[in-house]
C-alpha cells in the first residue's frame, strides 16, 4: 500500500525514472527500471505532458527546464509514499529537467538523492551546436510523431513550422518562442529554461551523482559542455567521468548489464543505508 515498507523495516525506495526532454521511453531507461525493481526499488517512469499518451490539457507543451509538472509528481509521490525515501534519475536531455528542478526547490526538493546519466548541463548550447545526424534525426521524428495528434490545438508557428523544421532547435523554436500567446526570443527563453541557471541552489540541495563520459557523441566535448567548476566547488555534486561509454551506454566488457545503471543503484542504496543510520543517530540523540 501507499508508504509501505520493505523487508525488515525499512523506508521503502521509491525511484523516479526521467526519460530524455523528447520523452522517449528507450530501451536502456527500461532496462534500469527492472533492474532497479529486482533490487527492491519502487520505479516509476515521469511522462511529460503531451509523450507517450499523458494528455495535453492546455496549448502548451512543457520547456526544456520547466519544472512545473516534475514539481506536481514529486508531491503525488510523496502523498502516495509518505514514508518512503524517493530518489530521482534522470537520462540524457532530461538531466534539465531534473537540475532545472533541484535549482528552483533547493532544499525542498522533497528527494533524499538524485543521479543524472549522460546529463546535458548547457542547453542554449546544446541545441545550437546540434547533434550527429543519427541521434538528431530519431528524436526528431519521435517528437513529430507525438505532435501530430495535437498540433492543431498548439498553435505554435503553425503545423508547417512545428512538423517542417529540420532540427530539434527549429522545433523547440517553432514550439516555444514562435506561439501566438507567448511570443519569446531565443535569448529570454534560456534564461527561464537554462538547467544550472540555479547552479547555487541545485549544489546545495542534496547529492546528485553525473555519470559522463568523455567520448559522448551527443553531449558534445567535455571541456565545452561539462561544469568542472560546479564539481570542484559543491560538496554535493559528483562527477564519474570515465574515458569510453557513449551516451547512456557504458556497456560491460563482454555480454552483461549496463555497468552505468549498477554505479547508479549502488550509489541510491548507500545513500539510503547513510541517511537511515543517520536516523537512527539523531533518534538516539533526542531527549525522552
Amino acid at each position: 500500500g501507499p508508504g509501505s515498507s520493505s523487508s525488515g523495516g525499512s523506508p521503502s525506495l521509491v525511484l523516479l525514472l526521467i526519460p530524455n526532454a523528447a520523452g522517449k521511453v528507450t530501451g536502456e531507461l527500461l532496462q534500469l527500471g527492472l533492474r532497479a525493481l529486482e533490487r527492491g526499488f519502487i520505479p516509476v517512469i515521469f511522462n511529460r505532458r503531451g509523450h507517450n499518451g499523458c494528455p495535453l490539457t492546455t496549448p502548451r507543451l512543457q520547456p526544456f527546464g520547466d519544472p512545473g509538472d516534475l514539481r506536481e509528481a514529486v508531491t503525488y509521490l510523496r502523498c502516495r509514499h509518505p514514508a518512503a525515501l524517493l530518489l530521482a534519475v534522470s537520462e540524457g536531455s532530461g538531466s534539465g529537467l531534473l537540475l532545472a528542478y533541484l535549482g528552483e526547490s533547493g532544499s525542498s526538493s522533497r528527494l533524499a538523492a538524485a543521479a543524472c546519466i549522460s546529463p546535458i548541463f548547457r542547453g542554449r548550447d546544446w541545441f545550437e551546436a546540434g547533434m550527429p545526424w543519427l541521434y538528431e534525426w530519431p528524436l526528431l521524428l519521435h517528437l513529430k510523431r507525438g505532435l501530430s495528434r495535437s498540433v492543431g490545438s498548439l498553435g505554435a508557428g503553425g503545423g508547417v513550422g512545428l512538423l517542417g523544421s529540420r532540427s530539434l532547435r527549429q522545433l523547440e523554436e517553432a514550439l516555444f518562442c514562435q506561439t501566438k500567446s507567448h511570443p519569446s526570443t531565443w535569448e529570454a527563453y534560456w534564461e527561464r529554461n537554462e538547467p544550472l541557471r540555479d547552479a547555487d541552489e541545485a549544489a546545495a540541495a542534496m547529492p546528485v551523482l553525473c555519470l559522463c563520459s568523455a567520448d559522448d557523441p551527443v553531449r558534445g566535448p567535455p571541456a565545452r559542455s561539462l561544469p568542472l567548476e560546479l564539481f570542484c566547488s559543491s560538496p554535493y555534486f559528483f562527477l564519474l567521468l570515465t574515458p569510453r561509454g557513449g551516451h547512456c551506454g557504458f556497456p560491460r566488457r563482454g555480454p552483461g548489464r549496463c555497468w552505468g545503471h549498477e554505479a547508479v543503484l549502488e550509489y541510491f542504496r548507500a545513500m539510503a543505508e547513510f541517511l537511515r543510520a543517520e536516523e537512527r543517530r539523531k533518534g538516539l540523540q533526542r531527549p525522552r
